[in-house]
């Protein structure tokens, strides 16, 4: 039988995953498939539990499940347990395994697009203080940067996440943020501000120093606001698109047998369907003002 694998979430009708998976399965002639679960909360530990008799050997999940997925794994790697939270599982010898791809996924995609930035950042700031600022921390802290900076509005969520996380993670409130771009040597944005149908990300990136990079994990649109911002200043900055890519490398690998690339074709394949559709939303959107 071939092997099947998919998405679950709810709503998940938007998610690019078929489209690497599929794109994937075809540049490597494989057999199998990648498809989409909607899958209600109440009903997410249930369904996990029987991904094989849904005839699945594996799949990711996404929002709003990831940590109920953590909590109905048989057993989970290092990062999903620093994290608490899974966006990878297979079955191996009749258990459920799960992982936390996001982390790796940021990491090799910094790799990728920044070549060297782990020595050049010694300080680092990153906005928000949820589920995605959690990872991205827990990632910088594996390549030992000295100080990683949590800035949100809330400084309760802030201290909170410097809590789990330990003594390098210094949070700060929103108020803190100028003073502390004049020492950042890298920024990152885990919010949602800057995506498509939510508020802009309005910060003042005059106190940045001229070789720090940027970050954004948004990757609709591809380019932000503050991607824009830092561009036009001559920072190296990049999209989040990179990260949704090499994350899903490690899961292809355990479902179809094979590790793929992330290549300059797969990323044009994703850019152009981002593309097509933000195009007809915004013709929308300016229609109806």
């Amino acid at each position: 039988m071939e092997p099947r694998a998919c998405i679950i979430g709810h709503p998940v009708a938007h998610s690019r995953s078929p489209l690497i998976h599929g794109y994937w399965l075809q540049q490597h002639g494989l057999a199998g498939s990648y498809g989409r679960e909607d899958v209600l909360p109440a009903d997410f530990p249930a369904f996990l539990r029987n991904l094989a008799g849904h005839g699945y050997v594996g799949g990711n999940v996404t929002l709003p499940h990831k940590e109920a997925a953590f909590a109905t794994v048989d057993e989970a790697d290092e990062a999903a347990r620093a994290l608490g939270a899974v966006n990878t599982v297979w079955i191996e010898n009749g258990r459920l395994h799960g992982a936390n791809t996001d982390v790796m996924g940021f990491l090799a995609d910094l790799d990728a697009r920044l070549p060297g930035w782990e020595g050049r950042a010694g300080h680092a700031v990153v906005l928000g203080a949820g589920g995605a600022a959690r990872g991205i921390v827990y990632g910088l802290l594996q390549r030992r940067i000295d100080r990683v900076s949590v800035v949100n509005r809330s400084l309760e969520r802030a201290e909170q996440l410097a809590s789990v996380l330990g003594s390098r993670v210094k949070p700060a409130g929103w108020e803190s943020l100028p003073a502390l771009l004049t020492g950042a040597d890298l920024l990152v944005n885990t919010t949602s501000l800057g995506m498509a149908g939510q508020p802009r990300l309005a910060i003042d990136l005059d106190p940045l120093p001229p070789p720090a990079m940027v970050a954004d994990i948004v990757y609709v649109p591809l380019e932000t606001g503050l991607l824009a911002a830092a561009r036009a200043r001559g920072h190296a900055a990049i999209d989040g698109l990179g990260m949704l890519l090499h994350q899903a490398v490690p899961g292809f690998r355990r479902w179809f047998g094979v590790t793929p690339q992330v290549t300059p074709e797969l990323r044009a394949l994703i850019e152009a369907d981002i593309r097509a559709k933000i195009a007809p939303a915004a013709a929308t959107a300016e229609a109806e003002r």
